[in-house]
């Protein structure tokens, strides 16, 4: 009899699991957000975020304290900001193993993490906007808990990632607020 209530419970606990899966897979996250802090050395901070479009990701950004000029602006591989001087990170995220490329390459043409880069005035402020459609939120392929780059040095599009240098600013792409 109890190895009949022991089956009975098991089976209960694997159908409960099935409907939580089901109920956590049917949320889709709408918006992400990611704080910048400077790297050892370094001043550049801000926060980038994500919303869910129709036509893809919006991704805006906010830094200073960056020098002026261009600098490379990737999602990578790890939201681990334990090292200082952001390599904790990984490389770029490329779930899929494309190449390196730079925006508006197309899925397939372009490591997902390759966002490009973000320009600074001469007052090291920088603002960027773009809708991507190669990042997700949610679901296989998302980008929550990943981190997030700022580099010295402009991403010139070259293999395997850019060139662009150390790394100036670092941060964890997490949930983000409803409004």
């Amino acid at each position: 009899m109890s190895y009949v209530r022991a089956l009975a419970a098991i089976g209960l606990g694997v159908l409960l699991l099935g409907a939580v899966t089901r109920t956590e897979s049917a949320h889709h996250l709408k918006r992400a957000v990611c704080v910048l802090v400077p790297t050892a050395g370094n001043s550049a901070s801000g926060i980038v975020t994500f919303e869910e479009t129709g036509n893809g990701v919006r991704v805006k950004a906010t830094l200073t304290g960056l020098s002026p000029g261009k600098h490379g602006f990737h999602i990578h591989e790890f939201g681990n900001l334990s090292v200082p001087d952001g390599t904790g990170c990984g490389g770029h995220y490329n779930p899929a193993g494309n190449k390196h490329g730079l925006p508006p390459a197309p899925a397939g043409e372009r490591h997902a993490g390759d966002l490009g880069n973000i320009e600074a005035d001469a007052f090291g402020r920088a603002s960027y906007e773009r809708v991507d459609k190669v990042i997700t939120l949610s679901g296989e392929g998302s980008i929550l808990g990943r981190g997030m780059i700022v580099h010295a040095q402009p991403d010139d599009g070259g293999q395997p990632t850019g060139n662009a240098g150390a790394r100036v600013a670092m941060g964890v792409i997490g949930h983000g607020s409803a409004k």
